[in-house]
């Protein structure tokens, strides 16, 4: 997956490049930081900074990984925050985060990994922090491949907006607890619409959405055509569909040329997002792969919640999801 949020340890991921949320003088430092000195070898690594020092706030430099997993540590450096020059900290933010991305384009990194910049001892406001490091990192996928991971090793340093986390959260008490809530009912409904079907051999009507219906006449037609035509429909570019679904491009390739491949959920829920798809419409390309929305799982009442509101960021989508424990959509 392109950008993916993961709960782990950095200094154990294997991956490229790991990046070093340092001072200006490259020295170790507590934290992820010290962390990160650590599990290199400190003398190893601190010999390898020195001639690189000072680097400026908002830039990056590279060295070696050593004794890491990682090839090679790229350290940036966050700016301190401070509330009165809020506008200035977030272009040094967002300056940290695409000097470190060029770093690892220019050295061929296929995947680094980043923690939370500037989000310790320098003072940024979490909230804040996840979405200057979110829009950077969407930035840089626009136009470059690459596996972009943020480690978050302790959750409490993960926070989402509030205020849509309230929001997902009404949603979530209107539609998943209810469904528990009148789950027996709901199934012994189920049970006997069934029965009722199968007694008079009739199927029941379906309510297509206008702009599918001609696209899902034919059940037997391949899930990858069913999705071309809609890509043709939408007016979009495989490239601009794989990259906003958060799709790496090779899995994009096999679904687009396998005729009897069918993704997973997640990832065709992540082409449904990158298509602006209505909930009718989502509903219909689901079932084209045998799969379909449930108020009985959390994670489908979230990602309809974004569905119905319009809200197609995938990034953002993933976020919440992450925030709930859940299944992240993509790959």
């Amino acid at each position: 997956m392109p950008f993916t949020i993961v709960r782990q340890d950095i200094t154990k991921m294997k991956v490229d490049a790991i990046v070093n949320a340092a001072n200006t003088e490259l020295r170790m430092g507590g934290g992820v930081c010290g962390a990160i000195f650590h599990a290199a070898g400190e003398r190893e690594l601190q010999a390898a900074c020195a001639p690189l020092a000072p680097v400026k706030v908002g830039e990056a430099a590279i060295t070696p990984g050593f004794g890491l997993p990682a090839g090679c540590v790229i350290h940036a450096v966050g700016p301190v925050y401070h509330r009165w020059s809020r506008k200035r900290c977030r272009e040094l933010m967002a300056s940290a985060y695409e000097s470190a991305l060029r770093l690892a384009a220019e050295h061929d990194c296929e995947s680094i990994a980043f923690p939370l910049i500037s989000s310790g001892i320098y003072g940024y406001p979490k909230e804040e922090a996840l979405e200057v490091a979110r829009q950077s990192i969407q930035k840089f996928l626009r136009t470059h491949e690459m596996e972009v991971y943020l480690a978050v090793f302790d959750p409490a340093a993960f926070q989402v907006s509030k205020t849509l986390l309230g929001r997902v959260e009404s949603y979530i008490d209107e539609h998943y607890v209810k469904a528990h809530t009148f789950a027996r009912s709901r199934a012994s409904e189920l049970k006997a619409e069934a029965l009722e079907q199968t007694a008079s051999f009739s199927l029941p009507m379906m309510t297509a959405a206008p702009a599918l219906s001609e696209l899902l006449e034919d059940l037997d037609e391949p899930f990858s055509q069913s999705l071309l035509k809609l890509i043709d429909q939408k007016g979009k570019t495989d490239v601009e569909v794989y990259k906003k679904a958060n799709i790496d491009r090779k899995l994009f390739s096999k679904i687009r040329t396998g005729k009897d491949y069918t993704p997973k959920k997640p990832t065709i829920l992540a082409l449904a997002i990158a298509l602006e798809l209505t909930l009718p419409e989502t509903d219909h390309l689901l079932e084209r792969a045998g799969y379909a929305l449930s108020h009985a799982s959390k994670f489908d009442v979230i990602v309809e919640y974004f569905i119905v509101n319009q809200n197609y960021d995938i990034f953002e989508i993933n976020e919440v999801l992450f925030a709930y424990d859940q299944p992240l959509l993509g790959m």
